[in-house]
C-alpha cells in the first residue's frame, strides 16, 4: 500500500526491542504499518552470509561457530514472529550493528527506524555513544528512539526543536503523517539568547509553510543550551514526543543535540537528517 510506512525494528533480543515494538504498534492504531524486526549478527568483515544462506570466511574463523550463532539468531526472530503475528516479517544480517542497521534501512528503503535504548553516560557517551546515538548521526532514514515502555502511548503534543534559520522543506513527510492522524499540537522551539524574536518567529512561519505545518505554536526561550532548554521545556509542558534534526556531526568526544537528547531523554526522539 502506497501510504504504509515500512519500520524497522533493531533488536537483539533485549527487552528494549520490546519497547520499540510496543511504541510501533501505538502508532499502528491509526497508522498502516509494515514492521520488520532486524537482527545484525556481529561478525568481523571477513565473515559474510552469501544469497543462499551459506556462511564464508578467511579460514581464521570456525564457519560451524558461526553457524551455530546464526541458528540461535534465527530461532529468536521466529520466536518475535509467533509472539506477534505473521504480519511481521523478520531479517537477519552479518555485519557490525550499527552500519548493518544504517545499511539495511536504507537499501530497503524504510521509513523509519525503531530503537530501544539504554542510553549512555560519562566517558562511554564521549567516545562511543549508544547504539541509537550512532544510528541518529549517521543514518538518512528517521530514527525514533525511546528508553522505556510506553505502552500508555498517545501523540497529543510533539515539540520540534530547530535552529529556524534553516527554514528550508526538510521533507518531514513522516512526522506530517503523525500529526495529521494523531490530531496532534505541534510546538516549534528554539532555545537562543538572540533578543530578536520578531526575526526568529518569521523564520518559524517560513519553516512551518515550508514543511506544510499548519497549526503550531511558537516558543523562544534561553537555557544553558539546547538539550537543558528542551529538558526544562518538557517539564514545564508535558510533551509525548520530541523531534531534533541533526547534521550528522559528532564522534569522537562532541555529539549533536540530537544526539545528546537521544540519550538522556525519556520521551520518545525522533531524528532527522536536515537538508
Amino acid at each position: 500500500m502506497e501510504n504504509t510506512i515500512k519500520v524497522v525494528i533493531p533488536t537483539d533480543f533485549s527487552v528494549q526491542g520490546e519497547y520499540a515494538y510496543i511504541m510501533v504498534k501505538n502508532l499502528a492504531e491509526k497508522l498502516a504499518m509494515e514492521i520488520t524486526f532486524l537482527h545484525v549478527l556481529s561478525v568481523p568483515d571477513t565473515v559474510t552470509l552469501n544469497a543462499d544462506g551459506t556462511i564464508s570466511t578467511c579460514g581464521e574463523i570456525d564457519v560451524r561457530f558461526v553457524e551455530k550463532q546464526k541458528e540461535m539468531a534465527e530461532r529468536k526472530l521466529a520466536d518475535l514472529q509467533t509472539a506477534h503475528g505473521d504480519s511481521i516479517k523478520t531479517a537477519l544480517v552479518f555485519g557490525k550493528p550499527t552500519t548493518g542497521i544504517i545499511e539495511f534501512a536504507e537499501s530497503n528503503h524504510f521509513d523509519m527506524i525503531v530503537m530501544g535504548t539504554k542510553g549512555s553516560s560519562g566517558l562511554k557517551e564521549r567516545i562511543v555513544g549508544s547504539s541509537a546515538q550512532v544510528v541518529a548521526r549517521k543514518s538518512k532514514v528517521p530514527v525514533l528512539s525511546l528508553m522505556c515502555d510506553r505502552s500508555n502511548f498517545d501523540l497529543k503534543k510533539i515539540v520540534l526543536v530547530h535552529n529556524f534559520e534553516e527554514n528550508e522543506n526538510q521533507g518531514l513527510n513522516l512526522l506530517n503523517k503523525f500529526i495529521v492522524s494523531f490530531g496532534t499540537e505541534v510546538h516549534l522551539l528554539q532555545i537562543t539568547d538572540r533578543q530578536d524574536h520578531d526575526a526568529i518567529k518569521a523564520n518559524m512561519q517560513k519553516f512551518a509553510k515550508n514543511n506544510d505545518i499548519e497549526n503550531f505554536e511558537m516558543h523562544i526561550i534561553k537555557d544553558a543550551d539546547v538539550e537543558n532548554g528542551v529538558i526544562h521545556f518538557n517539564q514545564m509542558n508535558n510533551m509525548d514526543m520530541v523531534c531534533v534534526g541533526t547534521h550528522g556531526t559528532g564522534g569522537f568526544f562532541h555529539s549533536s543535540s540530537a544526539e545528546r537528547l537521544i540519550n538522556h531523554m525519556y520521551k520518545p526522539v525522533i531524528s532527522y537528517r536536515i537538508k
